[in-house]
């Protein structure tokens, strides 16, 4: 066992546990953070970010600047028939690979003093008094005074929630591909099929990336083989067959997540803060999943300071992060929801759009529920 004692421990480098580890590193605080993989990955990701996010990624560090990025400011919707919806995005946003910027990110926070482990898996953590953690590892038994998970959209054995899951919820397969086609760099696009939708959009290195979302059955339904699947059901959509049909496809293989269900959980379980996936995964709807997790890390980080300071107890800052957190996203969650029951479907999908075509107002009202306010 490591006899020191961490103030702040992280289980999880996505993108909430590196930004949280970068903040609280430049406030001075000691940081560990435990990553199962190594940095960096590919991930199943649609790697659209609102421009909300842009000023907290380069204040940390990120130089988004020089990277080249796309900046997206337009929107297309389309319908399985091939009814599509446009619309300019109004704060808009830009397209990066979570390879490059997780990487970008693990190299800041150890240029602040953070102590990143790689491969390095969390099997249990237990609370053994009211001020100390012990975190069983595969490299080792470590200790900390405040825990916070990052570990995304699969909770391990010891931050399962005691409560019952419906198990009437949708389960979700995600498939990601890098492509090369024909789309302005300036432009995003949903496109609907079948109990799913498929993002498209221009990222860096001059790649795109497509990614969708689709309710498992459809696999079950296509004898589980993904390219049966788009075959059958995503080609139903005229521009999706278009996309899969005549652009590059950089990789051999897609890359695929399983099992994954939108619904909320803790911001704070089994003595645990939690942020980003961790802390329910979140439907594409609600505007995206990264720049609701950067935005977590900082809540998180500027609440742990008067924490630190002895200002808060631990009960406090449980209290005022968990207010935070529903302050920030229960709207966007919320409008998440009601798009994503609206999404998937033929024929009221169609009239969702051909609706929002005609109501300018409403159709601009909903994107923006979709989007935060920089920070």
């Amino acid at each position: 066992m490591d006899n020191k004692i961490y103030p702040y421990a992280i289980i999880g480098g996505g993108l909430g546990g590196l930004c949280l580890a970068i903040q609280l590193a430049r406030k001075g605080m000691e940081v560990i953070l435990f990553e199962k993989n190594t940095f960096p990955q590919h991930k199943v990701c649609g790697e659209y970010i609102s421009m909300e996010s842009w000023d907290f990624l380069c204040d940390l560090g990120v130089p988004l600047n020089d990277l080249g990025l796309p900046q997206i400011s337009q929107l297309g919707i389309s319908a399985q028939n091939g009814f599509m919806l446009n619309s300019p995005l109004a704060l808009g946003g830009f397209g990066i690979s979570r390879y490059t910027l997780d990487d970008h990110l693990c190299q800041i926070a150890r240029k602040w003093g953070v102590t990143v482990l790689e491969n390095c898996k969390v099997m249990d953590v237990q609370i053994s008094d009211l001020t100390t953690a012990e975190i069983s590892t595969s490299q080792g038994k470590y200790r900390a005074q405040l825990v916070c998970g990052s570990f995304g959209k699969y909770a391990p054995s010891f931050a399962k929630s005691p409560a019952k899951i419906a198990v009437q919820l949708p389960n979700y397969i995600g498939v990601k591909y890098y492509i090369e086609t024909d789309l302005a760099p300036d432009r995003i696009e949903l496109h609907n099929f079948k109990d799913g939708y498929c993002g498209i959009l221009k990222v860096d290195l001059n790649r795109y990336c497509l990614c969708y979302l689709s309710k498992s059955s459809n696999l079950q339904r296509a004898g589980n083989d993904i390219k049966a699947m788009e075959e059958t059901v995503l080609y139903k959509n005229p521009f999706l067959k278009k996309y899969f049909t005549q652009s590059t496809f950089l990789f051999e293989k897609p890359m695929v997540i399983s099992n994954v269900y939108f619904h909320p959980k803790d911001t704070y379980l089994n003595g645990m803060f939690l942020l980003g996936d961790a802390a329910g995964a979140i439907s594409p709807l609600c505007g995206n999943g990264m720049s609701m997790a950067m935005r977590a890390s900082k809540l998180l980080a500027d609440l742990m300071l008067p924490y630190a300071e002895g200002r808060i107890d631990k009960a406090e800052l449980v209290n005022r992060y968990t207010l935070a957190w529903k302050d920030n996203f229960s709207t966007r969650i919320w409008a998440g929801q009601h798009l994503q029951h609206l999404f998937g479907k033929n024929t009221s999908t169609h009239l969702a759009l051909k609706m929002l075509h005609y109501l300018p107002a409403l159709k601009h009202k909903l994107i923006k529920l979709t989007h935060g306010e920089v920070f």
